[in-house]
This record gives C-alpha cells, structure tokens and sequence, in this order.
C-alpha cells in the first residue's frame, strides 16, 4: 500500500537537507596550502552563517593564512536570517549565506551590498555556477548581489543490484517504467516538476523543460495538468512520498522501495552508511539544484575583511575541506580534487560527463507557481 506523508512547510526544507548530514564525510583535510598574504590590516569578520557551515579547521586554517578573526554567529533557516538582519537594518553582520531564490527578500531595506566583482577572484567560482546564480536571484537590477558558495541537488537514489542502469542511461522515467508497483520513493512537490521535465524531453509535454511553470498562470496550469494526468496512469508505482531526509531514507530501507527522486545526500548516505548497492545520479534530464550564496549586509563594518573570506573560501582546498566537513558541494573551482576518497568517488558516480552544466536549477518562486503548486501537490496525493 502506498504511504502517503503530510507535507511540512518549505521553511523546514533548509533545516532538514542540512540536519541530516553528520557523519557523512570523513575528518577534515589537513591545513590546506594557502598562500600566506598579510592584510594590511587583519582585524576581524564577523560571519551570520548556516549552523555547521563553519567549523574550526576553516576559521582556524583562515585566520592562521591572514591573520583575520572570525566571529560565527549561527541560524537554522533562511527566515531566521532576514529576520535578524532587518531588524538591525543589515548592520552586525560582515558576511551572510542567503539561499539564491531568497535574495528579493533582502531588497526592501536594501540589506544586502552589491557585490564589487573587481574583488572576488571570479576564476576560483565554478562557471556554471557564477553564470546561472544570476537568473536564479543573484542580481537585481542589473547588479550582483550574490556570489555562489555551495550547491546540492535532487535526482535519483535505486538499488544497483535490481536496477541494471548504464552510465549514461539514468533516466526520470525510470520512475514511471512498467513492473515497478509500489517500489518508486518520490516527493510530491519536486516529481511533478521532474515530470515536466521528463515529458518535454520525450516531446509528449512540451514546457520549454518546465520554465513554462514561471511563464504565465495558464501555462503553469497546463503543464501541471498534464503531469497529474500522466502521474495518474502511472501511480500504482508510488510506494511512498517523503519530505524531509528521515522519510526519504525509510522508503527505501522500510517501505521496500527500489528507485525514488531523493536530494543527493539521501543516497550518498545510504551508499556509504547502509549498503553499496545503493547509488545515486543525476539523471540524464538534469538533476534538479539548489544553491547557497554568500553576500555582504549593507551595514558591514568589515568589508575588506568579508571580500578576503569569501576569496578564501573559493579555494580548491578549502572547498574540499567544507565539503568533507558538511557533504554538500562547494562552489570552488577543483574543490572535488580535495575530497575524502569515499566522497570523491560518490561526487564521480553522481555527476557524470556534463551532469553540473545540465543541472535543472529552481527559479525564483513566481505566487501563482507556489499557490498552484501545492493545489497539485494535494490532487497527487489524493489520486
């Protein structure tokens, strides 16, 4: 019988995909070879930052490079960190992690600095990233408010040894094919946008690969109809529906499920922590991505400081030591050349080829999008 969960606000999405991951990688590198440049003055930054995105082998691999302070002050949602900052008028704070989509929260007030490009070592930034972060909410007006720190994503998690796939070959529709009755994991508020997808690869649904969603309200109706309607032919496939890590995880370890949309920690983790025979990809389509950023608050009284972190932090090698801190993916140029080996080949396996440029990032939230969404989120889950 499929298991059908109630979903949680989105606020709790951040938390949950970031919750979920200690242990995952291995202890940190050893201090990364960084060139020792002197500030003329050293000084301190004071950093407003997700709760283990800084931990000491960075600030103290920083401070011991530049001679520079780090403050952390740490929150657990996107929320939580406008709130604060507008409620010090984007003082206190020299440096921030907004997630992308969330920049037009941060206009009224304009609590974020534009971001001098002439500072930031743009070559150390994965190019796709650089270059996508701009449409997904990085810029306003014309300006760069936002440089990209880190990135996860959400494609597909199946048991290798009863799904025989090819590299290459991982496909969306490996979760809609025939035989499959009750062994699919998938959750409700992100199949239907891989479905879309999925559909205007194979020409049956065209959706300019789902950006007709953001388009108008019309076109957003229609494209979400034509993923109810094929959802629904195909839903003696759904074994469970999750939404957060924890469910995400017991639909394949409880619920018997053999194949399922999860972020990409999921099944990395149950590769490395449960069985081998687990393994997760990008599928062919795109993964679908998020991003973190870094930014500077309008009221930053360590500017100098804040642009010579986020530089560091760019670093191949520090990129390597965040992600072998956290498990997610950092934005640095070559960071994945600094992995634990466990990670690296995970890393491999997940993006094969040209998966990153292919990448399927969300888009700011249009309100007819969020509103219809979670219409057809209820009439799926209802089918």
């Amino acid at each position: 019988m499929e298991t059908k969960i109630t979903l949680t606000p989105r606020a709790k999405r951040a938390f949950s995909r970031r919750s979920v991951l200690g242990g995952v990688a291995a202890a940190a590198l050893a201090a990364p070879m960084i060139s020792r440049r002197a500030l003329s003055s050293s000084g301190e930054v004071n950093v407003f930052t997700w709760g283990d995105y800084f931990q000491d082998n960075m600030t103290e691999a920083f401070t011991k490079a530049t001679g520079i302070k780090v403050n952390v002050s740490t929150y657990g949602s996107n929320e939580e960190a406008q709130s604060k900052l507008r409620a010090a008028n984007g003082a206190g704070f020299d440096l921030i992690f907004p997630s992308v989509d969330t920049r037009p929260n941060y206009d009224d007030g304009d609590l974020l600095a534009e971001i001098d490009e002439s500072r930031i070592k743009v070559d150390r930034v994965q190019s796709a990233l650089w270059r996508n972060s701009l449409r997904l909410g990085a810029a306003r007006r014309g300006k760069r408010y936002l440089v990209p720190f880190s990135w996860g994503t959400e494609g597909i998690t199946y048991d290798s040894s009863v799904h025989n796939i090819g590299p290459g070959e991982l496909s969306y529709g490996h979760l809609w094919a025939d035989g499959l009755d009750g062994k699919v994991a998938a959750r409700q508020k992100s199949v239907l946008v891989s479905l879309a997808i999925y559909l205007d690869s194979t020409g049956e649904l065209k959706s300019d690969r789902a950006m007709d969603f953001y388009k108008t309200e019309a076109d957003c109706r229609r494209v979400f109809e034509g993923c109810l309607a094929f959802a629904g032919k195909h839903k003696k496939n759904i074994g469970a529906y999750w939404n957060n890590a924890t469910e995400a995880t017991g639909a394949f370890t409880d619920a018997g499920c053999t194949v399922g949309q999860t972020w990409d920690t999921t099944g990395i983790k149950l590769h490395q922590d449960v069985d081998p025979k687990w393994r997760y990809a990008a599928p062919k389509e795109g993964a679908l991505g998020w991003m973190d950023t870094v930014a500077i608050p309008s009221g930053a009284a360590n500017v100098d400081q804040a642009y010579e972190l986020i530089n560091f932090l760019m670093t191949p090698e520090i990129g390597g030591m965040f992600a072998n801190n956290t498990g997610y993916n950092s934005a640095a140029v070559n960071a994945s050349e600094h992995l634990t080996d466990a990670s690296k080949e995970a890393f491999a396996f997940a993006y094969p080829g040209d998966a990153i440029d292919n990448l399927w990032w969300w888009p700011m939230f249009t309100p007819w999008f969020s509103e219809m969404r979670q219409e057809y989120v209820e009439k799926l889950t209802n089918l």
